[in-house]
């Protein structure tokens, strides 16, 4: 009498899980815990208004002329876009804040332009049209509001203070932003 032996390829036995498994197990499950953060909570995350520090008095020329003064829009809701031609990340960004803009007049949304020269930036705006651009040349916005990177989005309340920042390239900025409207304007 002939006895089979198991086979090792059944289908019902699964092959044992080396450590480097689990590692990869735990680094998918950071990753997405990362992304939920970077997409949900830091977004809604707003200071309140007595601990939010307050917005630096700067103005910028406007690419289509005139100054934009930040002190001059108190009592509104401003979103300052800090942004660079030269920057994928931040033209993946722009159409998302600029749809945003178009769908939300009540807020005032500033794509403002940082350490590059006029005629590049307006080459720029020529072939992706942004509405309501700002020049910053000399990039002194980047020590008046920290700015480290770009695409960057600044939330200023209507009390004139830093209400939010929000840092890198964020597919859903738009409803961050919303968020940001429902939370801090008062209807």
């Amino acid at each position: 009498m002939q006895q089979s032996s198991p086979s090792i390829d059944s289908p019902d036995e699964k092959p044992p899980r080396s450590p480097f498994d689990r590692i990869w197990d735990v680094l998918a499950v950071v990753l997405i815990a990362f992304v939920a953060w970077r997409l949900i909570v830091s977004p809604r995350s707003l200071e309140t208004a007595s601990a939010a520090p307050p917005a630096p008095h700067v103005a910028f020329e406007r690419l289509d002329g005139g100054t934009f003064r930040l002190a001059d829009q108190r009592g509104r809701l401003v979103f300052l876009d800090f942004w660079a031609s030269w920057c994928a990340p931040c033209k993946q960004e722009l159409p998302l804040v600029e749809a945003f803009a178009r769908s939300h007049p009540a807020s005032e949304v500033v794509a403002v332009n940082v350490g590059e020269p006029r005629s590049v930036v307006a080459a720029f705006v020529r072939r992706h049209p942004i509405r309501n651009v700002v020049l910053d040349p000399g990039a002194t916005s980047q020590g008046y509001f920290q700015i480290e990177g770009f695409p960057t989005v600044v939330v200023v309340g209507p009390e004139g203070k830093i209400r939010a920042t929000w840092a890198g390239f964020n597919p859903a900025i738009a409803l961050a932003m919303a968020n940001a409207e429902s939370s801090l304007v008062k209807r």
